[in-house]
């Protein structure tokens, strides 16, 4: 009976039956299909095992954070900005969220780098970067990045972010109280007709610098190239999110006394918990939907792993040096896992695995900038070696010396000389003058 009302169900998503009503139909089926694969994927319990892994991160993270947004603040002199900032994130907590917040602050204040010596400092530093590290990784999975930025390009990225983050959101800050504060916006919102209009536009500000936010974190956190549609989709799903979320959680403790009856003293940090929990998922749901209207075709088969013949792994480890040599030999190309899914019309999680076995066998290599090239002199790579890493490699310890009968035995001889015999001795250089003939 369930697998009977699953596969109805799965019928009425993915069929056409709702698409035979229209217009209504089809957005009707879009908006099912969106929300049966984000269920779907919160069900599988990664993004909730890894925002509960965010919400560790954070623990360790906060002070780190807030002392460094502080001292950057502070050198700029608009450091009160940022007590004001945490009152309104943790708003949703009531009065807990006060308390927590002034003793955040009073452990910031209390910071001083003299105190802390060489050791003390690098391990601030370290623990702030280690929690933007952590929210990339969280997004690369989302994304199905397999590669992460490499060190010297996370060390400045991140430096970047964790410097002009806290400026920008406090200069937009001002300018929205600066503009509050101007006479003709004053009487604009005294007046009859513009008024509402005006006072429903600042209670949204909130609201939209956590789309803001959220969208930026869409666009430049994974690892790969994010369309801003997409990461502008996520960012208002995810906004809109956190502000339900937040006013269900705000009246749930409002009403929920037998909480603090309970846990007593622990109650300020159980709902601190729960809330850094809920944010770090919504955060992840809304990536999730990004990713997902970027790529459709993922929205049925989910994070189910590819599967492929021999035969394809043969011709793809091929293509894959092929393109990476071309690109070698041209000074104005250069490729990358990303590039090579576009001109192969194949996911990058199902190219990635060959990619790096091409990369173990020294075949490939990459620079800084992630972009691919052959691992040496293209004269010196023979076709052999390129199917050998998909034809024989991989094996676990265990089958590395099976006992084949004799005709099996003589027959994979036969195959393994016949191909070798088709490849005639040729190397990647025979291979790439021969396409550019």
């Amino acid at each position: 009976m369930i697998n009977s009302l699953n596969n109805q169900f799965e019928n009425l998503v993915w069929g056409d039956t709702l698409r035979r009503y229209g217009l209504p139909g089809r957005i009707l089926a879009g908006v099912l299909r969106y929300l049966y694969a984000v269920l779907r994927d919160i069900v599988s319990g990664q993004l909730t095992l890894r925002s509960m892994s965010l919400v560790y991160t954070t623990l360790l993270s906060i002070v780190p954070l807030l002392a460094f947004s502080f001292a950057v603040l502070k050198g700029l002199g608009v450091h009160k900005q940022l007590e004001t900032r945490l009152y309104t994130i943790l708003e949703p907590l009531g009065d807990k969220g006060v308390e927590i917040t002034d003793q955040l602050m009073r452990l910031v204040t209390s910071v001083n780098g003299s105190v802390l010596g060489g050791i003390g400092l690098a391990f601030f530093i370290y623990t702030a970067i280690s929690m933007v590290q952590k929210i990339e990784e969280s997004f690369n999975y989302v994304w199905y990045v397999t590669k992460p930025r490499s060190f010297a390009r996370r060390l400045t990225e991140y430096m970047l972010v964790l410097l002009i983050g806290p400026v920008v959101i406090v200069i937009a800050l001002g300018m929205i109280t600066s503009l509050q504060n101007e006479s003709i916006v004053q009487a604009l919102v005294h007046n009859f007709v513009l008024g509402p209009v005006f006072v429903a536009t600042s209670k949204l500000t909130p609201y939209l610098l956590v789309t803001a936010v959220f969208t930026f974190l869409y666009t430049y956190m994974p690892n790969t190239h994010v369309h801003f549609r997409a990461a502008l989709v996520g960012g208002v799903a995810g906004g809109f999110m956190w502000a339900t979320v937040s006013v269900i959680f705000a009246a749930f403790l409002a009403t929920a006394a037998r909480t603090q009856a309970i846990y007593a003293s622990f109650a300020s940090a159980i709902t601190t918990l729960i809330w850094l929990y809920l944010n770090w998922l919504i955060l992840l749901i809304g990536a999730q939907l990004a990713f997902y209207f970027q790529n459709p075709a993922y929205l049925r088969i989910g994070r189910r792993e590819p599967r492929l013949s021999n035969a394809m792994r043969e011709r793809l480890a091929l293509n894959i040096m092929l393109l990476v040599g071309r690109a070698f030999r041209d000074p104005a190309k250069s490729t990358d896992l990303s590039n090579l899914s576009k001109r192969l019309r194949i996911p990058s999680i199902t190219i990635a695995p060959i990619v790096n076995a091409l990369e173990h066998r020294g075949l490939l290599s990459s620079n800084e900038k992630e972009d691919l090239m052959p691992g040496r002199e293209v004269s010196h790579i023979m076709l052999s070696d390129i199917l050998e890493v998909v034809r024989v490699d991989g094996e676990t310890g265990s089958f590395q010396d099976p006992r084949w009968t004799a005709e099996i035995d003589k027959l994979g001889g036969d195959v393994d000389a016949a191909v070798e015999q088709a490849l005639s001795g040729r190397s990647l250089s025979d291979l790439l003058d021969e396409t550019e003939a």
